[in-house]
């Protein structure tokens, strides 16, 4: 089993930033893959990015490119994503999420997950 907790969330204004902590335990050998998604009321969890063993390796969904940043401390167990110029539409449930070895977009292939952390961005 694996245990995620994100940290992090929280108020900020439009155009402000924020970092989002997920910190891993448990069967850590079951968490090649970490990654972040989202979701709005009303919407579906929707894919921000993932990291597996080394940098290069991040992937995003394409609008969140330049913005959103993932990246992975290995001793640590905890993956980040700093979040920049933030937009009233960014206002959702952040969830970190973690897999052995799956790392693409569709959230229901993804095996672990946390409890979600808010992120509010006024205008």
């Amino acid at each position: 089993q694996v245990h995620l907790v994100e940290s992090g969330g929280g108020l900020v204004q439009a155009g402000g930033s924020l970092s989002l902590f997920c910190a891993a335990s448990g069967r850590i050998f079951s968490t090649n893959y970490m990654g972040w998604f989202r979701q709005a009321p009303g919407k579906e969890r929707e894919f921000i990015a993932s990291i597996g063993g080394t940098a290069d390796s991040a992937r995003y969904v394409d609008s969140k490119k330049g913005r959103f940043t993932i990246s992975r401390d290995h001793p640590k167990n905890t993956v980040v994503l700093q979040m920049n110029s933030l937009k009233p539409e960014d206002t959702a449930v952040y969830y970190c999420a973690a897999d052995g070895h799956f790392s693409g977009s569709d959230y229901s292939r993804w095996e672990y997950w946390g409890q979600g952390t808010q992120v509010t961005v006024s205008s």
